[in-house]
């Protein structure tokens, strides 16, 4: 029998503040066996202290405060890696990979934190640098691991379906063109020509989208809400915290779900926990 993996993925928006608000009352009911954390905020030994019980790998931002990302388990790591690519790449506190050896199949997740971006500025050029290191990386885990899943705040909407105001958002950071030309790479047929939506013609690389593959062509579901005015009540928001796998893991996917709060007083973070199943052992496949 396959053994079920639950994957939840979630900007934390600070894990110290998140768990203050209710993130544990949450966590304990949601029957997670991995979660990936993005935007941690907080070095290592507070991160613990914040996630008792559990396995944890993590990378720390160089700057204090900002960034930082995470993989808590339930079972322990068999190897990690924490290098995207070298320097002068900024991808310190926004890459850990972490493999698990589940009933003799491996399983490698990623948490990844893409920069946000502002259009002209040098916080562009390393949203550029990294999301061409996320391209070169993702064809080479996929070879190495076949059952791969990217998971975390990639910070781009990948089509109109992904972003509420999306015409007033189209020359912003977050939906550019280039932007989501990207996406439009990752998750084209393997191997076959892609028409990318800044004009350009790739090739497909072949991962999954599970989120928009489990909810077919409607809005959303988003998955980010600007804690300013009133985006949450009016669903104002953004789908930028994904499950990317690979073709073979895909197939393995069920139970897709945005875990939005009850109301804006409840939420403890601006980013929805977003929950995967997967099928995984020597007779899942």
């Amino acid at each position: 029998m396959s053994r079920r993996v639950r994957i939840a993925s979630v900007n934390v928006n600070g894990v110290r503040a998140a768990a203050r608000k209710g993130m544990l009352e949450w966590l304990e009911n949601a029957d997670v066996d991995i979660l990936t954390l993005q935007e941690v905020r907080a070095p290592e030994a507070e991160l613990r202290l914040a996630l008792p019980g559990w396995e944890i790998v993590n990378d720390e931002a160089l700057a204090k405060g900002r960034a930082g990302v995470a993989i808590a388990s339930r079972l322990p790591a068999a190897s990690v890696r924490k290098v995207l690519a070298p320097e002068p790449v900024d991808a310190t506190g926004r890459w850990v990979e972490a493999s698990f050896d589940i009933d003799g199949e491996t399983l490698t997740v990623i948490s990844a934190y893409v920069h946000s971006g502002e259009v002209g500025t040098a916080k562009q050029d390393a949203k550029w640098g990294f999301l061409d290191a996320m391209q070169e990386r993702m064809p080479q885990i996929a070879a190495e691991t076949p059952l791969t899943v990217v998971t975390g705040d990639i910070n781009v909407g990948h089509r109109e379906l992904d972003i509420r105001n999306w015409k007033a958002n189209s020359k912003k950071a977050g939906f550019l063109p280039r932007e989501r030309a990207y996406l439009d790479r990752m998750l084209g047929e393997l191997g076959e020509p892609v028409s990318c939506a800044d004009g350009t013609v790739g090739v497909g690389m072949g991962w999954v989208d599970i989120g928009r593959r489990h909810h077919g062509e409607v809005d959303g579901p988003y998955t980010f809400w600007s804690m300013r005015g009133r985006a949450f009540d009016n669903d104002t928001g953004w789908r930028i915290d994904y499950h990317l796998a690979t073709a073979p893991l895909a197939e393995r996917a069920s139970n897709y779900t945005v875990v939005r709060a009850d109301s804006w007083d409840t939420r403890w973070s601006d980013h929805s926990p977003v929950i995967v199943d997967y099928a995984l052992g020597t007779t899942a496949g």
